[in-house]
């Protein structure tokens, strides 16, 4: 279960934005942990995973994770891009266990849309993207209550084409990112 007050403060939050308040009350009171979504849970993080990319404080500062991304080690964190958005509008970025960091969502909202696909994300070096095997799916035991509740919430069906909102997400944000994660982090 997450505490609330313990997930701002770990974030050092004001306030918790409400899309992620409904999605803790989700996860906690309705769903579990990867119950809703392959390999998606909220949890609270101490910044151990991005450290490994880079300890500059500037670095740390703008990037808040904030829930895991797949069962590998992958992670999703919000990037303070310095444009004064409040917290629910800023980019969401996934930084994957074997490499690769990418936006992938503009939004908490849109990043909550790309869930109901309901499979794990993958990401390499050079992409982030969903894949869904027809043949050996298995639909997540908490899809059917999330997907009621995206709908009743913010009028989202399940997503067809998640990989299109990740494009959109990207032509928006990715030019930025790249430039201002290539200050902290080289693979020269």
């Amino acid at each position: 279960m997450i505490n609330i007050s313990d997930f701002k403060q770990n974030l050092d939050l004001n306030e918790v934005p409400p899309e992620l308040q409904k999605l803790i009350y989700f996860q906690n009171n309705i769903s579990s942990f990867e119950g809703y979504s392959q390999g998606f849970g909220v949890f609270i993080d101490d910044k151990s995973g991005l450290r490994s990319w880079s300890e500059d404080e500037n670095f740390l500062k703008q990037l808040s994770p904030f829930a895991q991304a797949n069962g590998t080690g992958s992670f999703y964190a919000i990037w303070n891009d310095g444009t004064n958005k409040t917290l629910n509008q800023m980019p969401i970025v996934v930084f994957g266990d074997e490499g690769g960091v990418h936006i992938v969502a503009e939004n908490i909202l849109q990043l909550l849309h790309l869930l109901t696909y309901d499979t794990e994300i993958w990401v390499d070096v050079d992409e982030a993207y969903f894949f869904k095997d027809k043949n050996s799916y298995e639909e997540s035991d908490g899809l059917a209550a999330y997907l009621k509740w995206m709908k009743g919430d913010y009028n989202l069906s399940q997503v067809e084409e998640p990989n299109i909102l990740i494009k959109t997400a990207q032509e928006k944000y990715k030019e930025n990112f790249d430039k201002w994660f290539r200050q902290y982090f080289n693979e020269a």
